[in-house]
């Protein structure tokens, strides 16, 4: 009886140690030792994940400028305007470090609202909520204004 020997990757067995090793071999030039199809696929992650950063902000920052704005809870109103803060302050951040995200911010902003929306909408069914989104969406006034005032 033969065994069959199945190779595992250092990606596969210690991703910490895989990375030392590709950035150690990206130093010194070491293109023939590269793992091309593990790198290519922990690169293209690195933009997705950019992606599902910012629109899972800016879904959290619709959510809290909707409550700020259109529900009755004054005792709420400081936390709701604080986590707002916390969330543009993020969006600057994420955008400085890739501006070319600026157009996904766009494309993303009605899918984002919808879902804010159906939130919000779930968690205070009294309060009456916009179908589309009645402010400016552009970048600069979503991470400025305070449409509450």
């Amino acid at each position: 009886m033969t065994q069959v020997r199945t190779e595992v990757s250092l990606y596969e067995q210690d991703y910490l140690l895989w990375i030392e090793d590709i950035v150690k071999k990206l130093r010194n030039r070491d293109i023939d030792g590269l793992d091309f199809d593990n790198l290519i696929e922990e690169i293209d992650s690195l933009g997705r994940s950019d992606k599902r950063e910012l629109e899972s902000r800016l879904r959290e920052l619709l959510e809290h400028i909707l409550k700020r704005k259109y529900v009755n809870m004054p005792d709420c109103y400081r936390g709701w305007v604080e986590f707002i803060i916390k969330q543009r302050i993020a969006i600057e951040e994420l955008l400085a470090d890739s501006p070319s995200l600026k157009p996904y911010f766009i494309e993303v902003f009605d899918k984002a609202y919808a879902n804010s929306l159906k939130l919000v909408r779930k968690g205070y069914p009294q309060c009456e909520f916009p179908d589309t989104w009645p402010f400016s969406c552009d970048i600069d006034a979503m991470l400025n204004v305070d449409f509450w005032e």
